[in-house]
């Protein structure tokens, strides 16, 4: 069977990765050159310990599993640290401590010196922390890369880059080129990609396109040994809603303004990649503000007890977030045409279990249907 790709961030990606492991014969298809959308600008968490109760959380947990399998791509089982500078803080990390799947989401309260322990590179003042064991580190600009050159390995995988798709029937898709490239299923993973072409074969789509700001420093003189998080995290992740989330002062103006949280990670040349803000409401600007990377540069400060290194790159990214109550949103749009679309932020974290979630269904469908025709 010859499965055809569209969409060459890590959603698409995975799905190449899994029908070839499955020994399929796969083309992949990207409109840019390289995939430039949120698979390239996020932080590189596989982020399992704020994840929502049930579907959500076991497939981050699987997902988890299946990264670890995946050769080539520098996978850090480093955890991560939601660092609690307050006692409000310190009791919602509590709290997390003592859910039933504490254990499985790797969380255990630290106190200030068991935090400075961990990550000796957090020197300011603080509490304590919730460790996250199962949290890991990628790094987003070589993960895609990676994993197209163990695809090439297999003789079974094919990139074009360059190919904006504007036209998909069943059994084949058209290209900008004029290319016709034959697939007995195709899988469309265009990301943050709504309208055109996407919103001709389906209108109804339950999901929306989410704008965030990150930014990028100078190396550090000293190594992050953990991902860190700050005590806005726990309001942003579903795993932690509970009475102390309700007991959390307000945010400051600029972060609740901007929905923000502190997500921080140093990439293997020792810069750190640092944010995030989230907007929501169309049409979104076209700038960056100022007001978000200096609330914070404020608090990692506070937390690293030292001036940041310069700050070399700052960048805007937009995804593709479901609206309902799925985790990702999966539509046949025509006979053997899938469109999976809409993990949110999540989709650095979940992208392999969704690509298996993809084929287990298809799969799954077509051994029921022989069954029902041999009888």
């Amino acid at each position: 069977m010859r499965v055809v790709v569209v969409g060459g961030g890590v959603l698409g990606t995975f799905h190449a990765w899994e029908a070839v492991r499955r020994g399929y014969d796969v083309l992949q298809l990207e409109r840019e050159l390289e995939a430039r959308g949120a698979s390239v600008r996020n932080f590189g968490l596989v982020w399992v310990s704020g994840r929502a109760d049930g579907a959500e959380v076991e497939l981050a947990q699987r997902a988890r599993d299946l990264w670890a399998q995946v050769p080539g791509v520098g996978l850090r089982a480093a955890g991560s640290l939601t660092v609690c500078r307050t006692d409000a803080e310190l009791a919602v990390a509590k709290e997390a401590a003592a859910r039933p799947d504490a254990a499985a989401r790797g969380f255990q309260v630290l106190d200030a010196e068991q935090t400075r322990g961990r990550n000796p590179a957090l020197k300011g003042e603080l509490q304590g922390s919730l460790w996250c064991a199962r949290d890991v580190i990628v790094e987003p600009r070589e993960v895609l890369p990676a994993l197209r050159a163990e695809l090439q390995k297999s003789g079974r995988y094919r990139f074009l880059g360059g190919r904006e798709v504007r036209n998909v029937r069943t059994g084949e898709v058209v290209d900008d080129h004029g290319d016709v490239h034959a697939g007995d299923l195709v899988f469309l993973c265009t990301g943050a990609w709504h309208g055109g072409l996407i919103r001709e074969l389906t209108d109804d789509l339950p999901v929306r396109r989410v704008r965030l700001q990150m930014m990028q420093t100078a190396p550090l003189e000293d190594t992050l040994t953990t991902a860190v998080a700050d005590g806005d995290s726990f309001r942003y992740y579903p795993a932690f809603n509970g009475p102390a989330v309700g007991e959390l002062p307000p945010q400051t103006p600029v972060a609740e303004e901007h929905r923000m949280q502190l997500l921080m990670v140093q990439r293997t040349h020792g810069g750190l990649t640092i944010g995030d803000t989230h907007e929501y409401d169309e049409p979104f600007g076209f700038d960056v503000q100022s007001d978000p990377y200096a609330y914070l540069q404020q608090v990692v400060e506070s937390i690293l007890g030292r001036e940041l290194p310069a700050i070399t790159r700052r960048w805007a990214g937009v995804y593709s977030q479901a609206t309902s109550d799925e985790v990702v949103v999966r539509r046949e749009v025509a006979a053997g045409v899938q469109l999976v679309t809409g993990p949110g932020g999540r989709g650095m974290t979940m992208s392999p279990a969704i690509a298996e979630a993809s084929f287990d269904a298809i799969e799954g469908a077509r051994a029921a249907s022989d069954g029902e025709v041999t009888r």
